[in-house]
């Protein structure tokens, strides 16, 4: 008989005797074959462990999505049996195994259909879910690899492979009047695509990427030429597939809330990046893509619309069209970035100890401030603010005196603070517009002076920025993102400022010199040259020291 699942809640207590014991890790491992040989993890089952003789309540330990989990333990005898059976080819398959735990030596325990008890599955069996076979989150991982990255300068979303000729579908509100945008696969692949045809009032655009790039992935069949599409009612679970900012592409279940001709809604509780990409039903079939709900943006506060495939299908048909007389973008890959984070441990250690100041290193030209942010001055910033929020707590005279002029600048990323808030391991360029006051302006001014009124002076930027070019001596330097920052200027008006993410290693002792030449969207076509002070290019490398240390 098997135990009640609600002993598996409480907390696995040990005996006071064994409190100074070693505590040692159980791998666990489950994998079931079908007759013809093949392997399939188990997800998500409910194992109970048990001391002998018993001295508590059972422990609960569910499997992942590769049909493992990890236990710590302390040395003992122990019983590891399944909670219920589990349901693959219509055979019950449920465990019961016994071992010892050695102090100081990890074990391993694999579940397989040699050691386990084999019955007839019955709908008691599935009662708690799907057959293994038919579990969707084994059903859909397969399709990670179609789902990609989509990088604009102003924002990040996320899309999906539909055509074996690198026809990628995602968001028009993405893509907005774009001609071109950045398609990452995976987190060493990167590469530009071709903005193929738009609808705003279905929010999909079709993208095209170099068809060689994407040769060994598999497209999601979006059913443009099928008869029949999935029927969807309300309350089923469906299931989004995204690639969000700077993290593992994953899979987000969500049940339907509301159906209608064009769309359908479901409480997806997606992250910010989520948007664009495939939603499946639990038997694996196409429903459409994501898309953020009028009047809210991709952070999952609410419902999430979903594009009907065959909404999608219509504008992938007009791009079918523009590509028969095109050549295929430019498949050569572009720069991504560092796959190893930089050492929060390391950040720390560098802010405790630093001499001088941590501020932004800085230049300027004639239109812009420039400013130079490594990951040790935007965790400085961060570090300062909290210190300057609990200064009695911390005692850190220092950091009481810290201006809001420095946390400003680093702090305020506005469309992508989301990508800075984990410390990037990048060097970030910062290209902000002056501020300046109008002739006119100034005479108004002076006149209400001479009248007694003193007025402040009113300045907007003198120029939006338009592009930058980096070069390490005479080589142009490829950044990872051009970004932009988005700068309301009145109620109707926005500029841009630029921040430019730069692999660590970019600028240093290897360069002769390093220069940039900063564009306008005044004169786009002018570019304002100015060279980067050595002293300036030492400290950069220098931050980026402890994360180029070899024992990384």
């Amino acid at each position: 008989m098997f135990r009640a699942i609600v002993l598996a809640a409480l907390v696995f207590a040990v005996p006071c005797a064994a409190g100074a014991q070693a505590v040692s890790v159980l791998h666990i491992k489950i994998v079931l074959a079908d007759a013809d040989g093949k392997t399939t993890p188990v997800p998500r089952h409910a194992l109970l462990i048990s001391d002998n003789p018993a001295s508590a309540p059972p422990r609960l330990v569910t499997t992942g999505m590769d049909g493992t989990a990890d236990v710590k333990l302390r040395p003992g005898n122990y019983t590891v049996e399944s909670d219920r059976p589990v349901s693959f080819h219509g055979k019950a398959y449920q465990w019961t195994q016994t071992l010892d735990i050695v102090a100081g030596r990890d074990a391993v325990l694999e579940l397989t259909v040699a050691n386990a008890e084999v019955g007839t599955a019955t709908s008691t069996d599935t009662a708690g879910g799907a057959a293994v076979e038919a579990d969707p989150w084994l059903l859909l991982p397969p399709w990670q690899d179609s789902v990609v990255a989509i990088w604009t300068p102003t924002t990040h979303a996320s899309g999906f492979l539909v055509d074996a000729r690198g026809l990628v579908a995602t968001n028009q509100r993405v893509i907005g009047s774009a001609t071109s945008a950045e398609v990452q696969l995976t987190p060493t692949v990167k590469v530009t695509a071709r903005v193929l045809a738009t609808d705003s009032d279905r929010d999909v655009a079709i993208l095209w990427i170099d068809p060689a790039v994407v040769s060994s992935v598999r497209p999601v069949p979006l059913g443009c030429r099928q008869t029949t599409t999935p029927a969807i009612a309300n309350g089923q679970e469906l299931f989004a597939m995204a690639a969000p900012l700077r993290q593992q592409k994953g899979l987000t279940p969500g049940n339907v809330t509301r159906v209608d001709a064009q769309s359908i809604v479901a409480d997806f509780r997606l992250g910010r990046g989520n948007s664009g990409g495939p939603v499946f039903t639990a038997e694996g079939g196409v429903v459409g893509l994501t898309s953020v709900m009028d009047g809210t943006d991709d952070r999952g506060r609410g419902d999430s619309r979903v594009v009907r495939a065959s909404a999608a299908c219509d504008v992938v048909a007009s791009a079918e069209k523009k590509m028969q007389d095109a050549s295929p973008p430019n498949g050569t890959h572009l720069p991504v970035e560092p796959a190893l984070p930089f050492p929060e441990a390391a950040l720390k250690d560098a802010v405790e100890h630093r001499a001088g100041s941590l501020n932004p290193y800085q230049i300027s030209s004639s239109a812009f401030d420039v400013a130079f942010i490594t990951p040790l001055l935007i965790y400085g910033a961060q570090y300062q603010a909290e210190q300057t929020r609990a200064p009695a707590r911390t005692g850190n005279t220092r950091m009481q005196d810290v201006g809001q002029g420095l946390v400003r600048p680093l702090m305020d990323f506005r469309n992508w603070s989301e990508y800075v808030a984990d410390y990037p391991p990048v060097l970030l360029v910062r290209v902000t517009p002056k501020l300046v006051e109008s002739f006119w302006t100034t005479v108004a001014r002076g006149a209400a002076q001479t009248q007694g009124v003193a007025i402040p002076a009113i300045k907007r930027p003198k120029s939006g920025f338009a592009r930058m070019q980096a070069f390490c001596g005479d080589t142009e330097v490829t950044p990872i993102h051009p970004f932009k920052l988005e700068l309301r200027v009145t109620e109707n008006d926005t500029m841009y400022e630029g921040l430019y993410a730069f692999d660590p290693g970019a600028f240093g002792p290897q360069c002769a010199s390093v220069k940039l030449v900063l564009y306008s969207e005044k004169e786009p076509e002018k570019g304002d040259t100015r060279v980067v002070e050595p002293r300036i290019v030492q400290q950069i490398w220098q931050d980026f020291a402890s994360y180029r240390a070899p024992e990384r």
